[in-house]
């Protein structure tokens, strides 16, 4: 079964840890014989024993973050008539974490609607109408969630999250500023108002707030990240591959920290045949080892196995970032430039026509620069190697978002 890693399902299970749901979620149920895992009848069960078994297993999938396996499980336990809010809170979850925003805002509404509208479930609701593109109505869900637990940190820090998912970065700082007012020392709210603040072309407002999160949090990871960030807004790539290494030795070597040290060694210019380039690849593999579905790393290992001329090897690792990332720019022009190695001209201009249609939608002639020493190249705007500069510029700094 594919192990879906989303946001949303960290987001909803912290939430499930911190007792948002009734004590069933921190037991470890054994998983349901009565039913197999993946057959699409599970809803049938009839007995009580069966529908706690049910939910049992579908909770625990959940957890574990087989989503789609579980929403099977849940509905069986949803049509038996068992426990409404663990039944909804989990299928709200799942839905949410598989993209079927529609399906988790009815179950999570309803749950509201039936008195049951508890932090977890206004947060989750929130984090559905912000994904499916409802801003103002996350917006009023995110304050009832506020309302009801108005210093926990993690509530913000979910919906920052999802706002960066959309590039909702104005509603992402007013969820922030929100979140400040209640927890003025929070580091890592102080982080996210900074990277909202640099996105939106004011990173002269950013500088204080990334110097004051590692300031609250010396040696931690966001308190290392602050300083990677600011390192990498300013350009200054040599500070941001010093800092990485630091958090690295300190005890936070994680795939995320991994994964962005490779990619900054590439920025830097590493190539085949140096140090930098065999570090480079030798943190990628660890990163990707560690998390297999992690867009940041399979891109950037796709660039490595290219720069040495292993274009199958790229393709694989290409495709791979594709599908976890499927409107990131920097998998096209890799892939573009991979099956041209390959001799395959065909598929070359599909993936550089695919690119074209992203940056366009994304009017990328007007996006705002977010790393000037980097963008100011000296090269045509646009050429193919000025676009990949952009490509992996952004792709960078977006995937340094992501938290432990």
């Amino acid at each position: 079964m594919p192990r879906l890693s989303i946001a949303a399902l960290v987001s909803a299970g912290a939430l499930l840890l911190a007792g948002a749901v009734p004590a069933w979620s921190s037991q470890k149920p054994q998983l349901s014989r009565s039913v197999p895992l993946s057959t699409p009848n599970a809803q049938h069960a009839s007995s009580a024993t069966d529908a706690q078994a049910e939910l049992q297993t579908g909770s625990q999938l959940t957890r574990q973050g087989y989503l789609e396996q579980a929403i099977p499980h849940l509905l069986a336990a949803k049509h038996a008539g068992l426990d409404p809010y663990a039944v909804g809170v989990n299928l709200g979850i799942c839905y949410l974490g598989t993209e079927q925003y529609q399906k988790a805002i009815s179950v999570l509404e309803s749950l509201e609607a039936s008195g049951r509208g508890t932090a977890a479930v206004e947060n989750l609701l929130s984090q559905a109408y912000i994904s499916s593109g409802h801003p103002k109505k996350g917006f009023h869900a995110f304050l009832r969630s506020a309302r009801l637990a108005p210093k926990n940190e993690k509530l913000y820090d979910f919906l920052a999250d999802a706002c960066t998912d959309r590039k909702d970065y104005t509603l992402g700082l007013q969820i922030v500023d929100h979140g400040l007012t209640e927890l003025p020392d929070s580091a890592r709210l102080h982080y996210e108002k900074a990277v909202f603040l640099a996105e939106m072309g004011s990173f002269g407002r950013a500088k204080p707030e990334f110097d004051r999160a590692a300031r609250l949090a010396p040696g931690s990871y966001i308190g290392y990240l602050a300083q990677v960030q600011k390192a990498l807004y300013e350009g200054n790539l040599h500070a941001a591959d010093k800092t990485l290494h630091q958090a690295i030795q300190a005890g936070h070597r994680n795939y995320r920290m991994l994964s962005l040290l490779g990619t900054v060694l590439l920025h830097e210019g590493a190539m085949p045949g140096q140090p930098q380039f065999a570090e480079a690849q030798k943190v990628l593999e660890e990163s990707a080892r560690e998390q297999p579905d992690y867009p940041s790393t399979q891109i950037a290992l796709g660039k490595i196995f290219l720069m040495q001329g292993k274009a199958k090897q790229a393709v694989a690792h290409l495709q791979i970032g594709r599908r976890l990332e499927p409107d990131d720019a920097a998998v096209y022009v890799n892939l573009a430039n991979a099956y041209e190695m390959l001799g395959d001209h065909v598929k070359a201009l599909a993936m550089r026509r695919q690119l074209g249609r992203l940056l366009a939608a994304r009017q990328w002639t007007t996006a705002p620069r977010r790393e000037p020493s980097l963008a100011e190249d000296r090269r045509t705007p646009g050429s193919a190697r000025a676009v990949e500069d952009y490509c992996l510029t952004m792709h960078t700094k977006t995937n340094t978002n992501s938290h432990s």
